[in-house]
């Protein structure tokens, strides 16, 4: 197979099939990060917290049953070879949720919304990518090295803190946070959400499985990673532009799987249409909160997806931190933007 696509092509199929399952799950499971964090805090149910919630501990099962049979090694997963530094997540998570609240979507919902047709969704996918590669490769990169300088002893997972395997602490966490999940019967009824979180489980861990084993067999060196979204975007946007000088690989073979994911979804549900913003505040809004979506995500290294999914399913103690730190934040945006509080500092009208 590499000596037929070789490893890019290869990491970026995989990259594309589990995209298109995350864009499936957005358009036609209802998985959508601020609409979970909508319905806990104003519509009084958890259950998409639930859907959530499953999806994590099974990607945790999953994953150990990969290690169990050796089709990975946690060790090499992108969130556990290189260190980080629990300010910039809870920075970089507080700026996320806050953008997150005021675009109305997360990075992984921008590019679902852009495959049904929201050209608004164009825009803020846009900034995210251009916003992120700014704070990971451009002039905010200084300001971010200054402030949150690596720590590498940190790079190890929550197994190796405990100085136990990781296979079974993946597993039994993993198990644990389905029983807790299913333990609601609200939840359990909802076969549906039960199914989406299940597809969603296995785009992140399809994901960790073939980058592992392109690295293992290839010749490129690629990382062994799973789907985030955010630097992803700007991967894609400058491959875009300069793809004679470039190389395409797992990032954005996941973007264009989940905007054509979303496409088919909300074809399928005769859902499509075209949409734009008439609103110049809001449009200003959206624009602020991608900025910080961008650079909050590489910030924190990592999105909603990449930190919450990816990253927990390979018990990084950085997950749990910046899921609470993005709650946080899209509590605090939601509160602003019902207060009707402008960019401005004035109530809107």
């Amino acid at each position: 197979m590499l000596d037929i696509l070789g490893d890019g092509q290869l990491a970026a199929c995989a990259g594309a099939f589990g995209g298109v399952l995350l864009g499936l799950a957005a358009r036609m499971g209802g998985f959508c990060t601020l609409g979970a964090i909508e319905d806990h805090l104003y519509g009084g149910t958890s259950l998409r917290l639930r859907m959530w919630g499953l999806a994590i501990s099974l990607s945790m099962l999953g994953v150990a049953g990969l290690t169990a049979f050796d089709l990975f090694a946690p060790e090499t997963a992108l969130y556990l070879a290189t260190g980080w530094n629990p300010l910039a997540v809870i920075v970089g998570g507080l700026m996320f949720g806050v953008g997150m609240a005021f675009t109305g979507h997360c990075c992984h919902g921008a590019l679902a919304r852009l495959g049904g047709g929201d050209l608004r969704a164009f825009v803020v996918v846009l900034v995210i990518g251009i916003s992120a590669y700014m704070t990971m490769a451009g002039p905010l990169a200084y300001a971010r090295n200054w402030l949150f300088p690596v720590d590498t002893d940190l790079s190890k997972s929550i197994a190796d803190w405990l100085s136990l395997p990781f296979a079974p602490v993946a597993a039994a966490a993993g198990t644990l946070g389905v029983v807790w999940m299913l333990s609601a019967p609200a939840f359990l009824r909802q076969r549906a959400m039960i199914g989406w979180s299940v597809v969603i489980t296995c785009a992140i861990v399809s994901g960790w499985a073939a980058t592992y084993w392109i690295s293992t067999h290839g010749f490129d060196a690629d990382p062994v990673r799973s789907h985030s979204y955010a630097a992803p975007i700007g991967e894609t946007l400058l491959y875009t532009m300069t793809m004679s000088g470039s190389h395409i690989d797992f990032g954005i073979g996941s973007v264009l799987g989940v905007i054509a994911g979303a496409s088919l979804g909300s074809l399928i549900k005769r859902e499509f249409r075209w949409e734009a913003c008439e609103d110049p505040r809001e449009l200003r809004r959206q624009l602020f909160g991608a900025f910080l979506m961008g650079s909050g995500a590489v910030t924190a290294l990592g999105c909603i997806i990449g930190q919450g999914l990816s990253a927990f399913s390979v018990l990084a103690p950085s997950a749990p931190l910046l899921l609470l730190a993005i709650y946080l934040g899209a509590k605090f945006g939601l509160h602003a933007i019902i207060a009707g509080i402008t960019l401005n500092g004035i109530r809107s009208a």
